[in-house]
């Protein structure tokens, strides 16, 4: 039986603080905009919020570019209203994560520069710095945001590695004083209060560097630097020190952005594991190809991601904790990745956050995902923010796509489509902002899809309380998980057990009727997003997306 733990039994409800809330009027979401919106979240039924990152910082990345850990960027707001934050989210029993990005700074941090200014100093051994080859950079590594993954410093044979945004130089970790400086401020904000981080690219951090020139795998003759800097040997070592000397001190909630292959997950989650759980991509990264060309259909089945999903859950749970998501501020909105858009419904949605909401694990809900928000379409490339974005526009074009189809791409997978302004109500700016300019245009669906009288978001109430609820807590957080393989291909079901006690969860992932024949005993249905669900003879009747929740073996209440 799986150990307790407080953030186990936690809904996790992630803020992009740029597009949560605007308190002041500039179009820009803030810090006392969260604060005002506290309530909201305690009457969803979360009890913990990821924040996005808002340390000072030039904003060349959206605050994953870091340029002083310490303090809190003005765009946001000061230090004592994250003070206020954490103060009244706690009043309210509601803890805060916030994002931890200790494999880059911004070019803008102190440490940076004072290691441009003396290349003596000890801060040249805090990055990565290599002479070129020839003129030319030390390999022809492509950075994930697209370009080499090296820039030169002015016009010397000198190279910084980034395997972002050249704004956001690596790290370098086998420093030692570097790592001492980064423990530290880990623990300035658990002291401060803090309940965990989310631990952005973290398993990039342990770089195998090489010079010479690889095989291209595009069009720019450049080639994927993840073979040389993802879960290097010896990143254990570095991983289980910062446990020691920081989370494991304070009890706090570790979420990595790692992926990690499943003979590692012992290491990373398991008893003596470095973090408290790992984010999957491989049911979230499911539309996109291995050669992460994001302008290739991967043409992916319901019954692949069946399979994605029972496979995550089975290595995982078997070893440590999960942390299923449907979304997050780096993923385009999930029903328009899941379902084709003639089927996009209030339906199609619930049936979506039922099936994620049920998985073991720790849930993860975006900002908005629980109001159904939906990718938004631009009228230009030029109306995007996202770096990434503009990577994945050029390299559509450079494949020989037209403007038009490289938009269109970009509609489907560009990370602005989760940072729109959260869509509040019917009033201007969808009551995101008073400015006559939002940071990122409101996607204009807002006067159908708001947090005022919301199908969607009902539904996620129900499910959380559902969670949640003295009855059935127990065997939603800690039952055992176990696939039903028997379904056809459309059907997506699974059951959670413990004790003699069962639920099982059905999701019809098709706009046509079907019928499902049940375990015996099954005959109560706890939670449908249809009304009126229907048993007879032993079987199911299923709906269009519908998403059925049925028990046995519980005493009636």
């Amino acid at each position: 039986m799986d150990k307790t733990a407080w953030w186990k039994e936690a809904v996790v409800y992630e803020i992009y603080p740029k597009s949560f809330q605007d308190s002041n009027g500039d179009g820009i979401g803030d810090l006392r905009g969260i604060i005002d919106r506290l309530a909201y979240v305690k009457a969803l039924g979360a009890d913990v919020i990821w924040l996005c990152p808002v340390y000072k910082s030039p904003m060349c990345d959206n605050g994953y570019d870091i340029a002083d850990y310490y303090h809190v960027d003005p765009m946001f707001g000061s230090d004592e209203d994250m003070d206020e934050l954490i103060a009244e989210a706690g009043r309210l029993g509601i803890k805060i994560l916030m994002d931890l990005v200790v494999n880059h700074t911004s070019d803008e941090h102190e440490w940076f520069q004072k290691a441009l200014e003396d290349p003596c100093s000890k801060y040249a051994d805090y990055y990565v710095f290599r002479d070129g080859r020839d003129g030319e950079p030390p390999n022809n590594w492509r950075s994930y945001f697209g370009g080499s993954a090296w820039e030169r410093i002015g016009d010397s044979n000198r190279f910084y590695l980034h395997i972002f945004d050249k704004k956001q130089p690596d790290l370098n970790w086998e420093c030692e004083e570097l790592r001492k400086e980064i423990y530290k401020i880990i623990n300035y904000w658990l002291d401060k209060g803090l309940a965990g981080f989310r631990i952005d690219a973290i398993s990039n951090i342990k770089k195998n560097i090489r010079y010479g020139t690889f095989p291209p795998d595009g069009e720019d003759g450049l080639c994927y630097i993840g073979d040389w800097v993802l879960n290097q040997p010896g990143i254990e070592n570095f991983l289980q020190e910062m446990n020691e000397r920081t989370f494991m001190l304070h009890d706090s909630m570790t979420v990595a952005e790692a992926n990690v292959p499943d003979e590692l997950l012992d290491k990373f989650i398991g008893e003596n594991g470095f973090f408290s759980m790992v984010f999957d991509f491989s049911y979230t990264d499911i539309d996109v190809p291995e050669s992460g060309e994001w302008y290739q259909p991967t043409n992916w089945t319901v019954k692949e991601m069946r399979e994605k999903i029972f496979h995550s859950q089975m290595a995982v749970n078997s070893i440590g904790w999960a942390a299923p998501y449907l979304e997050n501020h780096d993923q385009p909105r999930s029903i328009n990745k899941y379902i084709p858009r003639q089927y996009i419904n209030d339906y199609s949605k619930t049936m979506l956050g039922g099936l994620f909401m049920m998985l073991k694990g720790t849930p993860f809900i975006y900002q908005g995902e629980e109001l159904g928000m939906e990718n938004i379409r631009m009228d230009s490339i030029r109306d995007y923010d996202d770096i990434a974005t503009f990577n994945q526009y050029s390299r559509a074009v450079m494949a020989g796509m037209t403007e038009e189809e490289a938009l269109n791409v970009v509609y489907l997978r560009s990370r602005d489509n989760s940072r729109t302004p959260m869509q509040w109500d019917t009033s201007k700016n969808a009551g995101f902002s008073d400015s006559d300019h939002t940071w990122l245009k409101v996607n204009p669906n807002y006067l159908s899809i708001n947090a005022e009288h919301n199908a969607v978001l009902e539904f996620y109430k129900k499910i959380i309380a559902l969670r949640k609820s003295t009855q059935y807590a127990d065997v939603v957080v800690y039952g055992r998980f176990v696939p039903i393989e028997n379904t056809v291909d459309n059907v997506i079901a699974y059951e959670r057990i413990q004790d003699e006690r069962y639920l099982m969860v059905i999701c019809n992932f098709q706009p046509e009727e079907c019928e499902m024949l049940l375990h015996s005993g099954y005959s109560k249905i706890l939670l449908s997003n249809y009304e009126n669900g229907r048993i007879e003879d032993g079987k199911i009747h299923l709906r269009p997306f519908e998403c059925a929740i049925i028990a046995k073996g519980f005493t009636p209440s």
